[in-house]
């Protein structure tokens, strides 16, 4: 029995009944069964493609010598000259089937266009599959006209039928498609993460003269005046894979927009922690964990470590390293000397501290001492002096667990400066009065004369943190009223400098807070970091 197969381009009556002859009984017989010689499927004429999509023929085109009305399966047939396998079935003293210019050729049954969905992801990775019709005047192959075929008789027929079978592709499930779509992103973030998180790209340039920040302008022309407790989050800024050990924002007011956050990750950031709260930057010098990153004076350059043994000078505008150093230890600290700028302080997992300069790439001194591990670096009376936290202590007291140092000398001007049984994970010098600050592992600040001989205040403790073991920072407001610590349990304290209350407790982080900075011209902003990978940005 006969079926009527319906055609999205042949919604006209004539059309469809062209099909076909209806009889009187109202019985359709089918004509597409009719055997009819090669040759004489179409006639000399070409096929014409109306506005609508339908097709027109003309007189003699599309019918047999017996006027018998072909099918329009039979007109779906693609150009013979678009596929060799497709000429084998044609004869070669029969004209060539021609399309308008204006108008695309009609797509082949066996090299069409397969849907997006429907592609197996292997065979879309190692060639894409085009259409066969392509642009107008310039055909492209699909992707079985691609094999060559230029054999011809029974042989032929066979090569060609299994090569046709070859040319379709097979259909994919769509639980299958999507777990090789899950295999293939996996499988790519897997590589990536292997070759480092911007190893297939360079540092594209950053703007540093930039225009001044609108929040940051009204405040530049007057004095910093007072500091204000933050009290809700500004920016949560993510995007580091690893724990973030610490920011600082950039020394230069004009620039001070730009938040600098250094990772586990192996990247150090550089962030418009001000206006959009967005990434500018991504720098990965480093092959294993970034401890310490350090804006320049100048605002145009980042000092970085890590545990790749390597001091990595990067300038911000390029992204090329302007000095790389190859240390002898695990770099855990850094500091530029407050005068001479081309000098630097580092310490790490070493019994040495080296004072670099950058402009011969050497060491031009080291201080030694009976210590395995330096903590923090902190300069005293414009860099003539500087404090060195260690990890050395004993059960009574804690002797060379902060020392002093000549600069020039690298003599030891002291080294009993704290006498109680906890390391300093951090140091921070005051603003404005002749004393600093030292993060304890007892759980609490101890605060100590900037001069010698450098005794601890008995009298004034900062307590109600936690710090556990974390390499916990602290820091003082710009005008020496507040002073801010993180803490184990994520949440980052402020207290006052004079009484040493408690003036606020945010509970910022899921994770220890290991870093906290106020903003050097806004007196509002503060910026925490945490052991999760995250930066707030309070206000």
């Amino acid at each position: 029995m006969a079926s009527l197969v319906a055609y999205d381009d042949s919604d006209s009556e004539a059309e469809t009944e062209a099909a076909g002859s209806v009889n009187a009984t109202s019985q359709m017989t089918d004509t597409r069964d009719v055997v009819k010689p090669r040759g004489q499927d179409f006639a000399p004429g070409g096929l014409d493609v109306t506005e609508g999509g339908a097709l027109a023929t003309k007189p003699g085109s599309c019918e047999d010598p017996a006027g018998h009305r072909l099918p329009l399966a039979r007109l779906w047939r693609s150009d013979p000259g678009s596929c060799p396998s497709r000429r084998l079935q044609w004869p070669r003293t029969e004209p060539e089937v021609t399309f308008p210019t204006n108008e695309p050729p009609c797509p082949s049954l066996w090299a069409s266009h397969t849907p997006a969905g429907h592609v197996p992801l292997a065979a879309a990775h190692v060639k894409q599959v085009k259409p066969s019709w392509g642009t107008a005047g310039s055909p492209e192959l699909s992707f079985c006209a691609q094999t060559k075929c230029d054999t011809s008789g029974t042989n032929g027929s066979s090569l060609q039928r299994r090569r046709r079978e070859d040319c379709v592709i097979p259909y994919t499930p769509k639980r299958l498609r999507q777990l090789q779509a899950v295999g293939a992103e996996t499988g790519k973030s897997n590589e990536a993460e292997a070759r480092g998180p911007c190893a297939r790209r360079a540092p594209a340039p950053l703007c540093v003269a930039s225009r001044v920040s609108e929040f940051i302008q009204p405040y530049l022309d007057s004095p910093y005046k007072e500091t204000k407790i933050p009290r809700s989050v500004l920016f949560h800024l993510r995007g580091h894979r690893g724990p973030v050990n610490g920011v600082q924002w950039c020394p230069v007011p004009s620039q001070s927009h730009m938040l600098l956050s250094a990772s586990m990750d192996k990247t150090f950031r550089v962030w418009n922690a001000v206006d959009s709260g967005g990434c500018l930057q991504t720098y990965c010098p480093h092959s294993e964990a970034v401890r310490a990153a350090r804006w320049s004076p100048c605002g145009q350059r980042i000092l970085s470590g890590g545990f790749d043994f390597a001091l990595h000078l990067t300038d911000l505008e390029t992204g090329t390293q302007l000095f790389s150093g190859q240390s002898d230890f695990r770099i855990t600290t850094l500091k530029f000397h407050p005068k001479d700028h081309s000098l630097f302080v580092c310490g790490g997992f070493s019994s040495e501290i080296k004072a670099w300069d950058i402009r011969t790439g050497k060491v031009v001194r080291s201080y030694k001492a009976t210590i395995q591990q330096t903590l923090d670096i902190l300069f005293l009376q414009e860099g003539s002096e500087f404090l060195s936290s260690t990890d050395a202590s004993s059960r009574d007291s804690a002797d060379r667990t902060i020392i002093a140092w000549d600069f020039r000398s690298s003599a030891k001007i002291s080294n009993q400066i704290f006498h109680e049984r906890y390391t300093c994970p951090s140091l921070t010098l005051h603003p404005r009065e002749p004393v600093f600050l030292a993060q304890t592992n007892g759980n609490y600040l101890a605060l100590f004369s900037a001069v010698w001989p450098y005794r601890m205040s008995r009298r004034r403790r900062y307590e109600g943190h936690k710090v556990e073991g974390y390499s916990v920072g602290c820091e003082c407001s710009p005008d020496g009223d507040l002073l801010v610590t993180g803490s184990a349990d994520g949440r980052a304290l402020l207290y006052s400098f004079r009484t040493a209350s408690r003036a606020r407790i945010l509970p910022g982080h899921a994770q220890a807070c290991v870093g906290t900075t106020f903003h050097p011209v806004l007196p509002s902003v503060l910026a925490t970091c945490s052991w999760e990978g995250d930066v707030k940005i309070w206000h």
